[in-house]
């Protein structure tokens, strides 16, 4: 399928082609147009993060990402985790960390941080976007060793090193099952 946001791509219009890779269309094709000329897009792209649409951009109704989870029912506690961070980096990004304080997840502070940094020191969207598919790999394993630890006291007793090893197998194989859909 054809997907389509706007350009420069930031922390939630990243975290969704993400999750559009991993859990919903590993085939997608994704296209950035320019901010104003939305009318530019494929027809037959489906539009995410831009105003007006059903999976528009962050507002009262959650982000981007919290969007994807609910019309595509993703039910899984590691990614609900993600959305928490993707909310509080949406946050601190549009507040300028005035409020750190008051973010639900401190972590999506460093993710803002990385979003910019992605901005800053790639050749445009689609390389940003292919950059950081790692990244949302890895802050997805975080979240989903966290969400087991939480399951089985034993396992978070363990020291960080055993843990990895223990964890690696189980994460890796979920979001391989997740992405050969």
């Amino acid at each position: 399928m054809k997907w389509a946001t706007t350009d420069h791509i930031h922390l939630d219009r990243v975290a969704c082609p993400w999750l559009i890779r991993r859990f919903i269309d590993p085939k997608a094709e994704f296209f950035f147009v320019l901010r104003g000329k939305e009318d530019t897009r494929p027809k037959d792209a489906i539009p995410f993060g831009i105003p007006g649409v059903e999976l528009g951009p962050h507002d009262e109704h959650g982000t981007c990402f919290d969007k994807f989870l609910r019309k595509y029912k993703l039910n899984d506690t590691a990614l609900a985790e993600m959305a928490k961070i993707v909310e509080s980096g949406v946050h601190h990004a549009i507040t300028r960390g005035d409020d750190r304080n008051k973010v639900a997840a401190l972590e999506g502070i460093g993710m803002d941080a990385i979003s910019e940094g992605m901005m800053l020191s790639t050749l445009g969207d689609a390389d940003n976007l292919d950059k950081s598919m790692a990244i949302y790999d890895a802050l997805y394993a975080y979240c989903k060793a966290h969400i087991l630890m939480k399951e089985d006291t034993p396992l978070a007793q363990k020291g960080m090193l055993q843990r990895v090893d223990l964890l690696r197998g189980p994460i890796k194989a979920a979001l391989t099952m997740k992405t050969m859909k």
